[in-house]
């Protein structure tokens, strides 16, 4: 369990972070994702637009808004 975290999570070699969640892979971001992430951390992931948050130690998809375009 990384970060005391109860959601796998795994970063690859382009540093994105990815993770386990409702039995599928999700793109968790990169330098979006909180170091160290902690209960109650939220963030949004640039590229695709998904919100997470970690409640009681689980990484939860909060909500989604269109991504920016930059």
């Amino acid at each position: 369990m990384a970060y005391n975290l109860k959601t796998k999570i795994w970063q690859n070699g382009a540093l994105e972070w990815w993770g386990m969640i409702e039995d599928g892979d999700v793109y968790l971001g990169s330098r979006e994702f909180p170091q160290p992430p902690d209960e109650g951390d939220e963030w949004r992931v640039k590229a695709t637009g998904d919100k997470f948050k970690i409640i009681g130690g689980e990484i939860c998809r909060n909500g989604h808004e269109e991504p920016q375009e930059w």
